[in-house]
């Protein structure tokens, strides 16, 4: 496998001090929609994975399960605490900082409802239905097919 760009948590950190210093703190819900479109366009545009570790298809959409454990305390509040700056590569920090600009606008709710549309946590999910529980992988493969095919329509 290619080696990643970063650690989910690392990623996690840069996204929430961003949001932070923006003066517009953001709750997990919404890093974990922010982390999984990072994945998306990272793969599809630089053919690497953002971060090793494996997404989900939580309810509420992809989840990063050991970042979301980082910041559940917060549980739907913005994450406020103080947290560790962290380095990216510059020519991935500009495509994260692109991706924050477009999908960062929007509330956690509608990156969710986004997230529910599309194929990777649709496929991941297996049929299951939406309010149902599951811890299943959403795969790199299936998140850049997804990712490769929203850059061909482009």
């Amino acid at each position: 496998m290619v080696t990643p760009y970063t650690t989910a948590s690392e990623l996690a950190r840069y996204i929430i001090r961003h949001f932070q210093e923006a003066g517009d703190p953001i709750t997990n819900l919404k890093l974990q929609k922010l982390l999984y479109y990072v994945q998306g366009w990272t793969l599809a545009l630089l053919n690497r994975p953002a971060f090793a570790d494996d997404m989900q298809s939580w309810v509420h959409g992809p989840v990063q399960p050991s970042v979301y454990g980082n910041y559940k305390a917060y549980r739907w509040n913005a994450i406020v605490g103080e947290v560790e700056d962290a380095q990216l590569d510059p020519q991935f920090e500009g495509l994260v900082l692109e991706v924050l600009r477009i999908y960062g606008v929007d509330s956690a709710y509608e990156l969710e409802l986004r997230t529910h549309s599309e194929a990777p946590w649709i496929i991941a999910r297996g049929g299951l239905a939406a309010d149902q529980s599951s811890t299943a992988s959403i795969t790199k493969e299936s998140i850049q097919a997804y990712f490769n095919q929203l850059k061909s329509d482009a």
